[in-house]
């Protein structure tokens, strides 16, 4: 008997989820989504090589229309949260074009391509908000694969009617190119003006520019393939937690409770000017007093919406009084919780009065401010319904994003610094030579030799012709032009100003 030839196993079934949340792939690929994702690839090719600015947000609207095209196409019409995500998203955009500070920028474009992942998915409940942020990098071999059947359907079909389009568009650019290249050379105005238009390459930067087009491309088409044919996670399936008797759910939360009303009652004493007594029994200084306890209480915000969620989760829910105590019990802890993040900013706040705003500190203050929204979704949808809240708390946190990154946190830093200084004498010129140029009209109301030994470095890195005006940011624009009114002089302007003295501690 002969024996059987081997045959390797068949490959294990995906994910019950990814099974659930799948659609029918779309149909051909329009014709405008191809010359459209071109068209992004070029940008990118073009603008995105030397920095970021207005050019992120000029690469991603034909992405975006080709999204809308192949939306339209398939039969899909935009829904008011979908507006409302893809707004949002495009606005993140106007963060990097606006300020010159790298870490503002980078949340910025984070949050773009959630927001924006979201805008393609659409969702409601947590698994469609969730993996609908993330869905569109799973589009992005479908999306070429998707295009590469267009192209070559398209190709058998029409050789006669695109060839000669090719042909004209080949010719078209040689053409520009030869005499553009002779114009400017025939006249230094014009050669100016072309500068300041076309992106200067060289070979050295081809490789570079290939890859930006590639990627523009395949986003662009990753972008139209999920519009057309979105992942539907809103079918995926969670399986509820198990109910819990009514004394074993709420007998730890009622003890949570109690412990969070006694701390906030010896927090309101020291709100409302218990200071003096806590501080001479303890030891500390306001400074100390505050550094103390911010972490903790921060930790305590995050662990608290935590074991809100395991409290709905496993909480008792069969009957009015089932539910009535589930709003009663975790009414009262959202309310203590509120008093925490009060204590916390309370205490932040003394901890920048002693020591001044950073990068860190005012982070640290935005994520709690935003923890203290979360506190109160929560409550509002105990008593409206919860329906709303997954996209409320994604929408919450990209608005927050974008807050932060238009108020321009380099800005506001510099900002109470240079105040501290005008009230005290005391400022930390280190610190403040590591901000961006945001931070330039801020630092110009110092006197000297303060004002120069804190723009020392800012005045080095934008001296020269900077960058194109696509990869400027408007906040570079206005701290050059208030360094080419006021020039920062540097020469010994730090040891003149005796940096030692100013140097306090920092986190």
């Amino acid at each position: 008997m002969q024996p059987q030839p081997w045959t390797p196993p068949p490959p294990p079934p995906p994910p019950r989820w990814i099974i659930d949340s799948r659609v029918k792939a779309p149909s051909a690929v329009p014709p405008a989504v191809l010359w459209i994702a071109l068209l992004t690839g070029l940008l990118a090719a073009l603008l995105l090589r030397d920095g970021i600015g207005v050019n992120l947000l000029l690469t991603a609207l034909p992405a975006a229309l080709a999204a809308g095209v192949a939306a339209v196409v398939r039969g899909r019409r935009p829904r008011p949260w979908t507006l409302v995500w893809a707004v949002t998203a495009l606005g993140l955009l106007l963060v990097p074009a606006l300020r010159d500070a790298g870490w503002p920028a980078f949340l910025a474009v984070l949050g773009f391509f959630v927001v924006g992942s979201l805008a393609l998915h659409g969702g409601r409940r947590w698994p469609g908000v969730l993996l609908g942020g993330l869905g569109v990098w799973a589009s992005v071999v479908p999306g070429l694969g998707w295009a590469l059947r267009g192209l070559r359907e398209r190709t058998a079909r029409n050789r006669q009617r695109w060839l000669p389009m090719a042909k004209a568009v080949v010719v078209a650019v040689v053409l520009l190119l030869v005499f553009g290249a002779l114009f400017a050379g025939a006249d230094a105005a014009f050669a100016d003006l072309l500068g300041d238009v076309v992106p200067d390459m060289t070979l050295g930067d081809f490789p570079v520019r290939v890859l930006l087009f590639a990627l523009g491309v395949l986003g662009a088409l990753a972008a139209a393939y999920t519009a057309a044919a979105p992942r539907r996670f809103d079918r995926v399936k969670i399986k509820p937690g198990r109910a819990r008797g009514r004394a074993e759910w709420a007998l730890p939360l009622v003890v949570l409770a109690v412990l969070f009303a006694v701390f906030n009652a010896v927090q309101l004493t020291v709100l409302f000017g218990g200071y003096q007594k806590v501080l001479a029994e303890t030891g500390l200084t306001y400074a100390q007093y505050a550094r103390q306890g911010f972490w903790q209480l921060l930790i305590v915000t995050l662990l608290t919406i935590g074991v809100i969620g395991l409290a709905l989760r496993w909480a008792p829910r069969g009957t009015d009084r089932d539910r009535l105590l589930v709003r009663s019990v975790l009414g009262a802890i959202c309310v203590l919780t509120l008093v925490v993040v009060a204590s916390a900013l309370r205490r932040l706040e003394l901890y920048v009065g002693a020591y001044g705003l950073t990068r860190m500190r005012i982070s640290v203050a935005g994520i709690e401010l935003w923890l203290g929204l979360l506190i109160v979704l929560i409550m509002a949808a105990g008593v409206f319904g919860a329906r709303w809240l997954p996209r409320a708390v994604v929408a919450s946190a990209a608005v927050g994003f974008l807050a932060f990154g238009l108020a321009g946190p380099d800005a506001l830093i510099a900002e109470q610094q240079v105040t501290r200084y005008e009230n005290t004498g005391r400022i930390d010129l280190v610190y403040l030579q590591d901000l961006s140029a945001d931070a330039v009209p801020a630092l110009d109301r110092l006197p000297e030799p303060q004002r120069s030994c804190a723009l020392e470095l800012m005045a080095h890195d934008l001296r020269g012709g900077g960058d194109p005006w696509y990869a400027t940011s408007l906040g570079e624009s206005r701290a050059r032009s208030v360094l080419a009114a006021r020039p920062a002089d540097a020469d010994d302007a730090c040891l003149r100003a005796g940096l030692g003295q100013y140097r306090i501690e920092l986190p």
